[in-house]
């Protein structure tokens, strides 16, 4: 059976925002259109389905390193805040829409909380499974030499 650590990650969060796009549960926040990502960036996102794209990869990342906490998915998605002529130092990233996107993810049944924080319930661990089999044949289909691996 083809898993999430089979297929290249970028592709995978693609087609799972796709996924998640469809599902009526999970919309972003009114506010998601003018909001910066981290106290380390100036603007807020480009692509108009950010908010997707996000709630893929967190779900991804609870998938490969969970139980995972608040926190820590913070720390992932923080990065390196310019101090100007100081030098520069790590900061977190927004805590609000990892929280929305974590208890949005948990509402639609992908998620769980365990006792060291979320993990991936049955229900996510299926759809990020055939997600990966689908892309898995997809790239193949497109690239015949991948059929050997």
């Amino acid at each position: 059976m083809t898993t999430v650590f089979d297929v290249p990650s970028m592709e995978l969060i693609e087609k799972v925002a796709d996924i998640l796009e469809k599902n009526e549960n999970i919309v972003p926040p009114k506010w998601a259109e003018h909001v910066k990502t981290g106290i380390h960036k100036e603007l807020p996102p480009n692509n108009d389905n950010w908010w997707y794209i996000r709630c893929a990869a967190i779900l991804r990342k609870i998938y490969t390193d969970g139980p995972v906490g608040i926190e820590r998915l913070r720390s992932v998605y923080g990065g390196k805040k310019d101090n100007g002529s100081s030098p520069s130092h790590k900061a977190k990233g927004s805590g609000s829409i990892v929280r929305k996107a974590v208890q949005q993810l948990e509402a639609v049944g992908y998620l769980q909380k365990v006792k060291d924080g979320r993990t991936v319930s049955a229900k996510g661990r299926s759809m990020l499974d055939n997600a990966a089999n689908e892309l898995k044949h997809e790239l193949i289909d497109k690239i015949p030499e991948l059929a050997k691996y």
